[in-house]
């Protein structure tokens, strides 16, 4: 028995669309920090201290889940169990386990990028060290080896915990059985091994000729590292909305290509963002992309369009951990003037068309106006 969906009469248009726009952002933001609000209220209320240990790791466990961050993924899942004519309610520990499964695969990346900053905080591994520096007396090298080794340990233990969540679907709020396994299933074996593809084929991508690569492979990249769980995030609320395991249920389908669908749209304009992005709202550094040889659409496209000069400048900074702040700079703007941001964030406003598209068939709601925000805030968001 699926919860009455709410509905809502149309109103009439306002007469500024940009009024109509920052308006339609606002109330977005504030409905997902209200649902921010609520998961980590539930992780607080299933936090288990006695069980993760020692201090390092709890610490780790913790770190980026009261670090900022916009909890984007639970946010979405919510609202499709709602647009879906279910309740938020019953699908608030799939959204808090999200939460924790998207953390740890953020604590992995930025061992495997080497980075030192998160949402303005030191990465996992890097506080860690810096403890272990101050606290044990290591030095350097070994602090980082330790540092390293307890954040793995701290992404591994949050795995854990997401499927210890899952099953509180069915201990906690009633959801079937059978449909709580089928999340576990789906998020475990089909999105993991995506998102691990993913992340290997970004790694294995910056050693190789940017010309070997396609707009294709790299658009398949980005899906498997973001889009994927962007997509059970989307399939996951709307199964629990109709409490059935059927992804091929109409709705289902709807909602997971949908959100599939954006979350390519928030990768291409995450590497945007880092390229033309305010470090202070990014919480990590400008330009980092450029420096780990990212093989983003912005440089594939940028290399077919720019100069032989530019392109010589392209070459000798992106994947150069050490090329100087000018180098990256001017590398920013030889991508801009090749109008390869442009036709970036043009390739985004595609795929939330696609989105869009997509979600034709859910009947109108409060809960659909607040996924058609999301898309438009996925190619129009700072950071």
């Amino acid at each position: 028995m699926t919860a009455k969906r709410k509905t809502v009469k149309a109103k009439a248009p306002l007469k500024n669309p940009r009024r109509a726009a920052d308006q339609g952002l606002a109330l977005l933001l504030e409905e997902v920090a209200k649902r921010k609000k609520m998961v980590h209220q539930y992780l607080k209320e299933k936090d288990r201290p006695d069980k993760f240990k020692p201090d390092d790791i709890y610490r780790g466990v913790h770190s980026y889940l009261g670090a900022g961050g916009k909890s984007l993924r639970p946010a979405v899942l919510l609202f499709s169990c709602g647009a879906a004519g279910g309740s938020e309610e019953r699908a608030l520990p799939a959204a808090a386990a999200i939460e924790v499964y998207h953390t740890w695969t953020l604590v992995h990346d930025d061992i495997i990028d080497r980075d030192s900053l998160r949402r303005g905080i030191p990465t996992v591994h890097e506080s860690i060290k810096r403890q272990a520096m101050k606290k044990l007396g290591l030095k350097e090298a070994e602090a980082g080896h330790y540092g390293i080794s307890m954040a793995v340990l701290a992404g591994d233990l949050q795995q854990g915990w997401t499927i210890s969540l899952l099953t509180e679907l069915v201990k906690e709020k009633g959801v079937n059985p059978i449909l709580a396994l089928q999340l576990i299933l789906d998020l475990e074996v089909d999105v993991q091994c995506s998102l691990i593809e993913g992340e290997a084929l970004d790694v294995l991508f910056s050693k190789l000729p940017v010309q070997q690569l396609s707009e294709e492979k790299i658009i398949d990249m980005l899906w498997k590292k973001t889009g994927a769980l962007y997509q059970f995030a989307g399939r996951a609320g709307a199964m629990i909305g109709i409490d059935q395991p059927n992804a091929k249920h109409p709705l289902v389908e709807a909602l997971s290509a949908f959100t599939s669908n954006c979350g390519i749209a928030f990768q291409l304009q995450d590497d945007i963002l880092g390229i033309t992005g305010d470090q202070r709202k990014l919480g990590k550094p400008v330009g980092s992309d450029i420096r780990e040889g990212k093989r983003t659409v912005i440089v594939h496209h940028a290399l077919g369009e720019a100069g032989a000069a530019d392109r010589r400048v392209i070459l000798r900074t992106l994947g150069n951990p050490k090329a100087p702040a000018g180098d990256v700079k001017r590398t920013a703007r030889i991508l801009e003037e090749a109008g390869s941001l442009a036709y970036t964030a043009d390739l985004a406003q595609k795929y939330v068309r696609k989105a869009l598209a997509a979600l034709e068939p859910i009947p109108l709601s409060d809960y659909k106006k607040l996924l058609l925000s999301w898309a438009n805030y996925m190619i129009n968001r700072e950071f």
